[in-house]
């Protein structure tokens, strides 16, 4: 199911993944944010840029629990919590981030 953002298509698979890592960028997150009728603010980016910086260096998108431990020691306590990331990615913070940081679904996630 392909996805549209300034004019061009991205080919996801049947979840809404990105097919090809390097075709992300800034404005398909928000049109796949969009999509799910969200809009994303600074704290949204905040966790997608997190989540891309730790792919680079890892090569794998972490589970809900080791990315709240991370965010939590890069963002503090206050951003580092499940009840914070949920309200932001409500659908599942790894999961539905992963989606936007046009990252592969994270290991463990159903």
């Amino acid at each position: 199911m392909p996805i549209e953002a300034n004019g061009k298509v991205y080919e996801t698979d049947e979840e809404g993944y990105l097919a090809d890592l390097n075709d992300w960028n800034p404005d398909l997150a928000a049109a796949m944010a969009k999509a799910d009728g969200a809009d994303l603010d600074e704290n949204h980016w905040e966790v997608i840029n997190f989540l891309r910086e730790y792919y680079e260096e890892y090569q794998i998108a972490p589970a809900v629990r080791v990315l709240t431990k991370a965010i939590g020691k890069k963002l503090g306590p206050d951003k580092g919590n499940s009840k914070y990331l949920y309200e932001l990615f409500p659908y599942g913070p790894a999961k539905q981030a992963c989606k936007y940081a046009g990252l592969p679904k994270p290991t463990g996630c159903v």
